[in-house]
């Protein structure tokens, strides 16, 4: 099993032993729920074009996607709810192990949440990432890659009694989220790897990434 999976699988025992198993089990049925819809098969998918589409940095300001290539060929575009989510820090976290295994192949990483400019600095600096993480206000790209769901209403204050405050942490009522999202383009702005999945525990391996990118170097 590979480092990510290996920490997502620590994180998951200790949830199930402290966590009573009536919210474990609301929450399991949530996602089995979600995945029922396959809201994934309309996101972008391989041969698809990544729009320039713009985002807010950390800073507050307005920032274009295809400025993040920089000298590099590709770009790794990592989609994630936000730094109230474990799973979503546990990810991170991990990419950052593999920077320079991503720019040895020529690609940068972006992450991306709905999470305003300032708890996209949070994020930052709680996981000392080194890649800029941007902020997709309203899930405006978000929804038009195909990856926003509405949090279920059963799960809002099982997520409140977590401390978990979603409509703080966008400055947004709405609770929708996008669904955890990898894509890897070109300078075309051509997706050459795409995955999304509805449940919000499994993520793609920094790893696996690698390869890809080194199956596309020319």
């Amino acid at each position: 099993m590979s480092r990510l999976g290996e920490a997502i699988k620590e994180y998951q025992e200790g949830f199930k032993n402290k966590v009573p198993t009536d919210i474990q089990r609301v929450m399991l049925e949530e996602t089995k729920k979600l995945e029922s819809e396959k809201l994934s098969k309309n996101a972008l998918k391989v041969g698809d074009r990544f729009k320039n589409e713009e985002f807010t940095n950390i800073d507050g300001k307005n920032v274009k996607l295809y400025d993040y290539f920089g000298d590099n060929d590709f770009l790794i575009i990592n989609f994630y709810r936000g730094s109230w989510c474990p799973y979503c820090n546990l990810e991170l976290k991990s990419l950052q192990g593999y920077l320079d295994e991503f720019e040895k192949y020529n690609a940068s990483l972006i992450a991306i949440s709905p999470q305003t400019p300032d708890n996209s600095l949070s994020t930052k600096e709680k996981n000392e990432l080194e890649f800029e993480v941007l902020s997709d206000i309203g899930n405006k790209v978000a929804k038009d890659l195909g990856l926003v769901f509405s949090l279920a209403k059963e799960l809002r204050p099982i997520y409140e009694s977590f401390k978990i405050d979603i409509p703080n942490s966008n400055n947004d009522k709405t609770y929708e989220l996008p669904m955890p999202a990898t894509f890897v383009i070109n300078k075309k702005g051509e997706v050459i790897f795409s995955f999304v999945d509805e449940d919000y525990t499994k993520r793609y391996e920094p790893e696996e990434i690698v390869k890809i990118l080194k199956d596309n170097l020319k």
